[in-house]
């Protein structure tokens, strides 16, 4: 969906999302299809546990239902008290400020898409 939907030719499997410490989050519609996805890695830099998420996206169809605000509920429960770190797409900024992040750095394109760095600070002393 996130490579379709966006139009990001790059590899589905990174290497990162079989791993262990890597999480996935989706909903499904009533007939069992995928309208929402979220991935949760967790990151070591420097030896601090740090969480990244990525790969967010809702189906075209399915947006301004809450889809997208749900995942990032279930994956902040997961991440608890440790800082996390998104690269947002930059006109969704204000969403993940309602979720506590904030810009961490300056505008950047990835794959032609203008992204911002944002971080949700974690109150672990990390």
């Amino acid at each position: 969906m996130f490579v379709v939907e966006q139009a990001t030719p790059y590899p589905e499997l990174d290497g990162r999302d079989l791993l262990a410490e890597t999480r996935h989050f989706w909903l499904e519609d009533a007939d069992g299809v995928v309208v929402s996805t979220l991935r949760l890695m967790e990151e070591h830099p420097g030896g601090e546990k740090v969480f990244r998420i990525g790969r967010v996206c809702t189906k075209r169809t399915e947006r301004g239902h809450g889809h997208t605000s749900r995942l990032m509920q279930a994956a902040l429960a997961e991440v608890g008290d440790y800082p996390c770190r998104i690269d947002a797409q930059t006109y969704l900024e204000d969403m993940y400020v309602k979720h506590g992040f904030v810009r961490s750095g300056d505008e950047f394109l990835d794959d032609g898409i203008p992204h911002v760095p944002m971080l949700r600070s974690g109150s672990t002393g990390a």
